[in-house]
C-alpha cells in the first residue's frame, strides 16, 4: 500500500484553519484597534499592548497564573501517572474501575464547576466553612477541581504509553531481584519521559487558558486573589467592553503558551524521538 494521499487531512486542516488560525489572527489584528464590539475597529497602534503592560494586575495575575499552572502540573501529573500505570495492568476489576475513574472527563467544565460550586456552599454544600471566601481555599479549590476533570484525560495518556513499554524489561528486572518500587522508578519513568512530556504540555496550555472554572467558583476573588490572566481578559472585553485590550491579553496568553510549549519540547528532547513505540 502506498503513502495516504493528502487529500484525507483536508477537513482537518480546514476545521483548525478555521476554528483556531483564523480566530488568533483576527485576535491579534484587534489588538492593535480600539473596538466596543460595535462599528469599526480603530487602529491604536501599540496602546493595548502597552496598556498591557502598565496595567498594574498583570504581575499579579500572571504569577497567580504561573502558580496555578505548576500546581496543577504537580496534581494532575502525579495521580494520573500512577492511575495510567496502574490501569495499565491486569488487575481484577481494571476495566470497571477505570471506565468509572474515566467519567469525570464525560463532563464540560461548566458544569463540574456548577457542581462543585454547590458543593462547597457554605450553607448548604457538604463543607460547612467558606472554602472559597479565603485565598488559600478557592486557589486550593481551582486546582481541585480542575484536576478531577482532566486527570482521566492525562491518566488515559499515560495507560497508552505504558502498555508500550516492552514487558521484556520488567522480566529481567525481576530475574536480577527488582523490587515493584525499583521496576517503577528505573523502568516506568524512564521508559513514559515522552509521554510525561506530551502530558505536561496539554497541561500547561490548558492551564494557562483556565476560565469557566475559576469565573464559576470564585469570579476572581475574593478580592483579585484568583484573577488569573484569562479572567482578566473576560473583564476586559465583556464588562469594559474594551475588546482590543481583550484581544492583546488573548494574543500574550498565545504567545506564552506557545513558547512554553516549544521550551519543554527543547528541554525535554521530545523532538528528537523518532520511534513511534514509547521508549524504544
Amino acid at each position: 500500500m502506498g503513502r495516504p494521499h493528502a487529500v484525507w487531512a483536508l477537513p482537518a486542516v480546514l476545521f483548525f484553519t478555521f476554528f483556531a488560525v483564523v480566530p488568533m489572527v483576527l485576535a491579534f489584528y484587534l489588538s492593535f484597534t480600539k473596538w466596543d464590539g460595535l462599528g469599526d475597529p480603530q487602529p491604536v497602534g501599540l496602546a493595548n499592548w502597552q496598556k498591557l503592560l502598565d496595567d498594574p494586575r498583570l504581575t499579579q495575575s500572571l504569577w497567580i497564573t504561573v502558580l496555578l499552572t505548576v500546581a496543577s502540573w504537580v496534581f494532575q501529573t502525579v495521580v494520573a501517572l500512577l492511575l495510567g500505570v496502574w490501569a495499565a495492568g491486569h488487575q481484577r476489576n481494571r476495566a470497571v474501575l477505570s471506565a468509572v475513574f474515566f467519567v469525570p472527563l464525560l463532563l464540560s467544565s461548566t458544569a463540574v464547576a456548577l457542581l462543585f460550586y454547590a458543593l462547597l456552599d457554605p450553607n448548604f454544600g457538604i463543607i460547612q466553612k467558606d472554602t472559597l471566601g479565603s485565598t488559600s481555599g478557592a486557589f486550593l479549590a481551582i486546582v481541585f477541581v480542575g484536576g478531577w476533570q482532566f486527570i482521566p484525560f492525562h491518566t488515559l495518556i499515560y495507560q497508552g504509553g505504558a502498555r508500550q513499554i516492552p514487558q521484556v524489561l520488567y522480566q529481567a528486572a525481576a530475574i536480577d531481584g527488582a523490587g515493584r518500587y525499583r521496576q517503577f522508578f528505573s523502568i516506568t519513568l524512564p521508559q513514559l519521559r515522552h509521554t510525561i512530556t506530551t502530558s505536561t504540555v496539554l497541561i500547561v496550555v490548558g492551564s494557562l487558558t483556565y476560565f469557566e472554572t475559576v469565573l464559576i467558583l470564585t469570579k476572581g476573588g475574593p478580592g483579585t486573589d484568583t484573577a488569573i490572566l484569562p479572567y482578566l481578559m473576560y473583564e476586559a472585553g465583556f464588562k469594559t467592553y474594551d475588546f482590543g485590550y481583550a484581544s492583546a491579553i488573548a494574543s500574550f496568553l498565545v504567545l506564552a503558551a506557545t513558547g512554553l510549549s516549544l521550551v519543554l519540547v527543547r528541554m525535554t528532547g521530545f523532538g528528537t524521538m523518532r520511534s513511534t513505540r514509547e521508549g524504544m
